[in-house]
């Protein structure tokens, strides 16, 4: 059982002292001010570029800390905006909260959305692996995605429709349809941007942020099938505990961004 979770005694302000990059200065997420943001032209010069192969979709899983989809990177690239370097996709996955009040990481202006997908990139021209790539600078580039209640998401049902057979921690299931991650970038390809860390343990402070501006929608039916998920395993004892073993609330709060720069793509 790894010790770090979301409740009190395991939870994000206990990390640091397991975990000593979580005590870092560029941590992530942060609250994201949009009246400091400053306008960088590169990011237009140098448009931000994706491309995802479907079948590449692998399994869905229940990690005991939310679901998380492992996708076979081979053919994917992300590029352009603040990357100088070509990146891979390795897995997208989800923060939620227990109501419609909580859930995102990273917040706007002091305001949460309900859920928020992270697609998760490792830099393939500098490093030989994931792990390589996720301990050092430059490392991995993830996409931060918002979830907002409206009407139902389409691809999202091919995750949502397997909620149930994945109900439990270690439980995973083969993704025979695909699952096409392009779907999750919203219209407007408007975004911020900044560096910072993962999010979970080990919060090693390697990665590139790049943060959606429009959410997604999702319907609340979607959203709730994520909240009946459980952090342990099948055939064992229910933990108890805060959240009484369902996976809700699982986000690090916001912390403080420091003397880092906060980019946007121009008006």
């Amino acid at each position: 059982m790894e010790d770090w979770s979301y409740e009190k005694h395991n939870g994000p302000a206990t990390w640091a002292s397991k975990f000593p990059a979580a005590a870092g200065s560029k941590q992530s997420p942060i609250d994201i001010e949009p009246t400091v943001a400053q306008s960088h032209s590169k990011l237009l010069d140098f448009p931000l570029q994706w491309s995802y192969v479907s079948n590449k979709s692998l399994y869905l899983l229940n990690t005991g800390h939310g679901w998380k989809v492992n996708v076979d990177g081979e053919g994917s690239c992300l590029q352009g905006g603040p990357l100088n370097h070509k990146y891979q996709l390795a897995q997208f996955h989800c923060h939620w909260g227990k109501t419609d009040e909580t859930g995102s990481e990273h917040t706007v202006a002091g305001v949460m959305h309900p859920a928020e997908i992270h697609l998760v990139h490792w830099n393939t021209e500098l490093f030989h692996s994931f792990d390589e790539a996720a301990s050092n600078k430059k490392g991995l580039a993830v996409l931060g995605v918002f979830l907002q209640i409206g009407d139902e998401h389409a691809e999202l049902r091919k995750l949502t429709g397997k909620m149930t057979q994945v109900s439990y921690r270690g439980q995973k299931i083969p993704l025979v349809d695909g699952f096409d991650p392009s779907t999750l970038i919203p219209a407007d390809h408007a975004y911020w941007t900044y560096e910072g860390s993962l999010t979970t343990p080990p919060c090693y402070e390697s990665v590139t942020w790049i943060v959606f501006k429009q959410p997604l929608q999702v319907s609340e039916q979607q959203l709730n099938k994520f909240r009946k998920l459980r952090s342990y395993g099948e055939g064992e004892a229910n933990p108890g505990g805060e959240f009484f073993g369902h996976i809700i609330e699982n986000y690090r709060p916001p912390l403080p961004i420091g003397d880092r720069v906060l980019h946007t793509t121009p008006n």
